[in-house]
C-alpha cells in the first residue's frame, strides 16, 4: 500500500490571477495525515480553512471557485491537478488574495516549486476509491460525455472536437498519473479570440496575457481589431496575427496542447472528490460544469464507500460503521455511548443505527432492577447520538466538531424497551441553515415504534 504524502518544506510562488487580475502569492505548507487539501486566504481575517471538496464549489465560470462563509478562492483547478499529479495527499495552501497566480497558464511552475520543496511519505496509508463498475455523466446540450471505468490505476483519456482547423479533433491519453509532470503539467490554458472580449466584459480573464494563455484565431482580424485588443488588455507591445493560427504566433509545447490542458482541468476538478481514484477517466468535450457534475455523480454512487474507507478499518456489506468508527466521530464513551452500529447513511439526509440492549447495561442496576426497563431519557439520548453522527458529517472535519442541543420537541414514548431488545433508530435531517439544524428521530423494536422526537441543535468546535 502507498503511503500518504505531503511536502517537506514550505514553498511559494507569485503572479497574477487569470480571471480576477489580482497580484497573488501562493504558499504551500506541509500538513498532517488525513487533513487533505485545504486553502486559506491570508488576506481575510478569520478566514476558515476551505477544504478542496465538491461541497464548497460555488462557481464554474471558466474555472472552478471554492467558498466558505463568503470567502472565495477562484480558479483552483490548476493547483489541484498538480497535487493529484504529484500524488500529494495533505497540504495547506495559503493564498494572499482571492485567486492563485496563473503563472504561465499551466501547472509547470507549481510542479517545479513543489518538487523543490521535497515530497515525503507519511505514516498512514493512502486510501483509494476503487471504481468497480462503469459510471457516466452525459450533457446532451454541450455534447459532453464523461465516464470512469474500472482500472488498476488512475488513467485519463481526453477528446476535444472543435470546428476550427487550427484545433479540430484532438485525442490524448496517459496510462498512469505518474506521467503528469512531463505530459500534462506544461499544457497551457487556451481560449478563442471570439470569446476573449466577451469574457473580459463579463469580468473574467482580467489577468489574461499573451504569456499566460494561448489565444486561438477563430476569425479574421485586422489592424483595427488588434489595436482594440491591445487597449483592452493593456498590452504595449505589437501583437502579431500569427501564421500558426495562434495570436502573436505563440509556439505550442505539444502538437495537441489544448486537449492536454483539458485533461489537466479534468484531473483538477475530479480532485474535489476528496480521495484519489483507481479508474480510467474518459472525457469527451469536457468543461468545468461537466467535470463538477461528474464528481457529484461519483460521490452519489460511491458516497458510502468513501466514508467507509475514511473511518472503517474493515469494510462490511452488513453495516456501514462499527463501534470503532463511531468512536472516531462521537465524543461519548462507556457507559454513555449508546449506539453500536450505523447500518445506512445518506450524508446530509438520513441515517439508520442500532443499539443492542443487554441485561448487563449499567442503568438496569438502578432503574427498576426487579423489572428492568430501559429509561426513556436514554432512548432519546441514543437517538440524539445517531442524529449527531449524521449531522457532523455535514462538516469537513466531523471528528473535530460537537453537536449541542437547543431544544427537544414532540417527544413521545410508545412502548417499553427491555433487555434483549435491539433498537433501530431512523434519523432524518429536516433543516440545516447557518449552523442550526432540525432532526427527527424514530426508534423501533421489531418494527414497532417505541419512541420519537424532534431535535433542534447547533454545531460547535470540540476542544483538543
Amino acid at each position: 500500500m502507498a503511503k500518504q504524502r505531503t511536502i517537506k518544506n514550505p514553498v511559494s510562488c507569485s503572479g497574477i490571477g487569470l480571471h480576477t487580475g489580482v497580484d497573488s502569492t501562493i504558499t504551500f505548507k506541509p500538513s498532517p495525515e488525513n487533513t487533505g487539501i485545504r486553502f486559506i486566504r491570508t488576506d481575510v481575517e478569520g478566514c476558515p480553512k476551505i477544504k478542496a471538496d465538491i461541497e464548497h464549489v460555488v462557481d464554474i465560470s471558466r474555472g472552478t471557485t471554492l467558498a466558505q462563509n463568503g470567502n472565495r478562492i477562484h480558479t483552483v483547478e490548476h493547483v489541484l491537478a498538480t497535487l493529484v499529479g504529484l500524488e500529494i495527499d495533505n497540504i495547506l495552501i495559503e493564498v494572499t488574495n482571492k485567486e492563485p497566480p496563473v503563472m504561465d497558464g499551466s501547472s509547470k511552475e507549481f510542479v517545479k516549486v513543489l518538487q523543490k520543496a521535497g515530497i515525503v511519505d507519511q505514516k498512514h496509508e493512502r486510501e483509494y476509491l476503487e471504481i468497480d463498475k462503469a459510471i457516466s455523466y452525459n450533457d446532451p446540450v454541450n455534447k459532453t460525455d464523461i465516464s470512469v471505468l474500472p482500472s488498476d490505476c488512475y488513467r485519463i483519456t481526453c477528446i476535444i472536437d472543435y470546428k476550427y482547423p487550427w484545433i479540430g479533433t484532438q485525442y490524448f491519453t496517459i496510462h498512469s498519473i505518474d506521467d503528469f509532470p512531463k505530459e500534462i503539467a506544461p499544457a497551457r490554458t487556451f481560449s478563442f479570440l471570439s470569446e476573449v472580449e466577451d469574457l473580459r466584459e463579463a469580468g473574467l480573464v482580467q489577468g489574461g496575457r499573451l504569456d499566460n494563455a494561448i489565444v486561438i484565431l477563430d476569425k479574421e482580424v485586422d489592424k483595427v481589431e488588434i489595436d482594440r485588443l491591445r487597449k483592452l488588455f493593456n498590452i504595449e507591445e505589437n501583437i502579431k496575427i500569427g501564421t500558426n493560427g495562434i495570436l502573436h504566433g505563440v509556439k505550442l509545447r505539444f502538437e495537441n496542447e489544448p486537449v492536454r490542458h483539458k485533461a489537466l482541468d479534468v484531473i483538477g476538478d475530479l480532485a474535489l472528490l476528496g480521495m484519489p481514484i483507481k479508474g480510467h477517466v474518459i472525457a469527451a468535450r469536457p468543461g468545468h460544469a461537466s467535470n463538477v457534475e461528474m464528481v457529484k455523480t461519483i460521490r452519489k454512487e460511491y458516497g458510502k464507500k468513501i466514508l467507509q474507507k475514511k473511518y472503517q478499518a474493515q469494510v462490511s456489506s452488513d453495516y456501514l460503521f462499527d463501534i470503532n468508527a463511531i468512536k472516531k466521530i462521537l465524543p461519548q464513551r462507556y457507559p454513555f455511548l449508546l449506539i453500536d452500529r450505523i447500518l445506512e447513511m445518506q450524508p446530509g439526509e438520513s441515517l439508520t443505527a442500532i443499539k443492542n440492549v443487554s441485561v448487563s447495561e449499567p442503568f438496569f442496576q438502578g432503574h427498576f432492577p426487579n423489572q428492568p426497563v430501559m429509561p426513556g431519557v436514554l432512548i432519546i439520548e441514543a437517538m440524539a447520538q445517531a442524529g449527531s453522527f449524521l449531522l457532523l458529517h455535514t462538516t469537513d472535519e466531523p471528528e473535530k466538531k460537537l453537536m449541542y442541543f437547543t431544544g427537544i420537541d414532540k417527544s413521545r414514548f410508545r412502548r417499553q424497551v427491555l433487555p434483549g431488545d435491539q433498537i433501530f433508530f431512523k434519523i432524518d435531517l429536516l433543516k440545516l441553515k447557518m449552523g442550526t439544524c432540525k432532526l427527527h428521530g424514530i426508534a423501533y423494536v421489531d418494527d414497532k415504534v417505541v419512541a420519537e422526537a424532534t431535535f433542534i441543535t447547533t454545531i460547535g468546535d470540540r476542544k483538543e
